[in-house]
Order: structure tokens, then sequence, then C-alpha cells
């Protein structure tokens, strides 16, 4: 089996490069696997899929400013460093980034972002992302709050606004930590849960702080040997409690999805690598809500493990055709 099989053609005037005024307009492809038919429909109407026995699954990360510009100490040239993840044990003072440029890069090297935030490099890992360690006076969250940028996916191609630090972020996004979005629960609104709750939803609320595992094209071409980054994962007691007792799990988003499928739906926190593809046999997931993917993406062939390939790429073609609005800010599917 190739990546590159997973493929289709989008053109680019689909790809959403602002959100839509209100969340819960987007539209909402529905797929019913056991037919293998799908209908249009609007996310407004998303309770009317759910009721009694079912468990909504949430991913409660928070999205940091994790963008930073700067430059080298001492030299000219701009540096833009990205915030994947702190290192593991640490004080939260360093961090795993993708830098850029980086290959001018050098261990020792100090890049200044202004407002008293700086950071040094102290090295480099086997993929080419930097070690780097910063320094401010008070803590470093307050700081990447007035320093950083809010990191929207290089398919919208302008700076982010003021705005997007609000709606580049879900409704109930507690636990800050990622790096990007997890998209599919940008929809919601705090009238579209509570209409879930009056139908007998159960909601739990579980933790993937979203970095390179998610975001990160895959290199590879076979699927065999596709190699996520780790990315660190949370589930609670109370979470487990729900998600297990519940008659169909609906996982929002492909983190949440992954989140539930590396612990079975029990208890428990780590990193995570599971890559999801054709042939996964899903032993929590009932059905997914998830926005629509880049080709050859992780996020694409985990939809695809999800719904079959043949499916989700003619739903996927009926999109196209239909000018469904495509990835972050884009509108969603469901698939069940």
């Amino acid at each position: 089996m190739r990546v590159s099989d997973f493929d289709y053609q989008l053109p680019e005037e689909l790809i959403a490069q602002e959100p839509l005024a209100d969340r819960d307009a987007s539209r909402m492809l529905v797929i019913d696997r056991a037919s293998g038919t799908w209908r249009d429909d609007e996310f407004r109407r998303f309770p009317s899929y759910v009721g009694t026995g079912d468990c909504l699954v949430l991913n409660d990360s928070r999205v940091i400013p994790a963008r930073l510009h700067g430059h080298r100490r001492g030299l000219t040239g701009h540096v833009e460093v990205l915030l994947v993840k702190p290192v593991a044990g640490g004080d939260g003072m360093s961090w795993l980034v993708l830098a850029r440029p980086g290959r001018k890069l050098r261990t020792g090297e100090v890049i200044e972002f202004g407002n008293g935030l700086e950071c040094t490099v102290t090295g480099r890992n086997a993929h080419g992302e930097r070690l780097v360690r910063f320094q401010c006076e008070g803590p470093l969250e307050e700081k990447l709050e007035q320093t950083g940028h809010v990191p929207l996916p290089p398919y919208i191609r302008r700076a982010d606004t003021e705005s997007d630090r609000e709606r580049y972020q879900t409704v109930y996004a507690q636990e800050p930590g990622s790096a990007a979005a997890p998209t599919a629960g940008l929809h919601f609104t705090p009238p579209v849960l509570n209409a879930c709750r009056a139908r007998g939803v159960e909601i739990a609320r579980v933790t993937l702080h979203v970095g390179l595992g998610t975001f990160q094209p895959v290199k590879e071409d076979d699927v065999g040997e596709v190699k996520l980054h780790a990315e660190r994962f949370s589930v609670s007691e109370e979470a487990s409690r729900g998600i297990l007792a519940a008659r169909r799990v609906v996982c929002v988003g492909t983190t949440s999805c992954r989140t539930v499928e590396t612990t079975g739906g029990r208890p428990g926190s780590g990193d995570t690598s599971l890559f999801i593809a054709p042939g996964h046999r899903f032993q929590v997931a009932g059905a997914l809500l998830t926005n629509f993917h880049l080709p050859r993406s992780s996020l694409l062939l985990l939809v695809a493990a999800f719904g079959g390939w043949e499916l989700v790429r003619a739903a996927y073609e009926h999109a196209v055709r239909e000018r469904y609005r495509f990835y972050s800010y884009g509108d969603c599917m469901l698939i069940q």
C-alpha cells in the first residue's frame, strides 16, 4: 500500500483562508458506512445525529502562540521558530522546535525575539528539529502570549490576526500545548454542545497536544514504513468511564480518535506515535467527525481507514464538485 494512492485533486480556491462568521454555520457531509451513501447537511444539525448512549469525545488541548519571529544575535536575517513540544522531564523552558532557516543555526547560538524573550540553541535531533532553551523574565507562557503568533498552517496564505487567537481555538480548549488546532472541534458552540447533552449524550474530554505527528507531511511512500513523531496525550479516569460505558463513541477529530485508540478508552497518559491506516481495527471509535484533509497525509489515511478509502475518496470528489470549503477553517464530515 502506497501513501501516493491516497490522493485527490483540489482546486486551490476551495482552501478556506478565513473562518466563517459563525462557528456552527459550516456545511457537513454525512457518510453512512453501512449503505455506502452520503448526504449534504449543516453542522448546526449535528445534535440530531447523536443521542442517548453516545459519548462525544473532545480534545481539550489549547493552541499556544507557538510561532515566533526573531533574529540571530549579532546578525541580520529573519528567523522563524515554531514550538513543537517541551522536552520531557524538564522545567518547561527547553523545547523541541522547527526553525527556518534551520541549517545555519548552530549549537550555542542565541535567537532574540524582542520583549525580553530569547532562546539558545542547545542541539538538534535526527529529524532536523532543534532543541532550544528559552530565557525570559517571568513565566514563558506569558511571554508567548505577548510575543508569539497564532501558528496558522502554511496553506492559509496570510498573516495571523488578533481574531485568529479566538477562532483558531475550540470553545472548550483548556490545556495549553498544541502547535495546531484540533480543527474538527472548531465548529462547536456552547448551544450545540448543550443540544447534544439535552439528547442524552455523554461528553468526555481527553487531551492530545497536536504537534509534528499530526501536521508534518508524510515523507515515506510505503505505508508500512511511516513513523509519526510522538505527541503527548492524557485520558482521565472520568473521561474513561464515559467512553467505556458508551454504546457508541463519537470522536471529534482525528486527534481524539488516535487518543482513544491508543489507550483502548482506558485512563492513562504519555506519548503516542500511533499511525492509523487502512487495515487498522478500530477498538473504540464508532463514529468520526472530521474536517477535510490534505492529500497523502496521515490524517487522510486515518479517515480512509475508518470510512473505507473508496467511499471516502468518492465523498471527497463530491465535496469538491459541491464546492465545500477545505482544511482547518473549512467544512466537515461526519462518518458513522
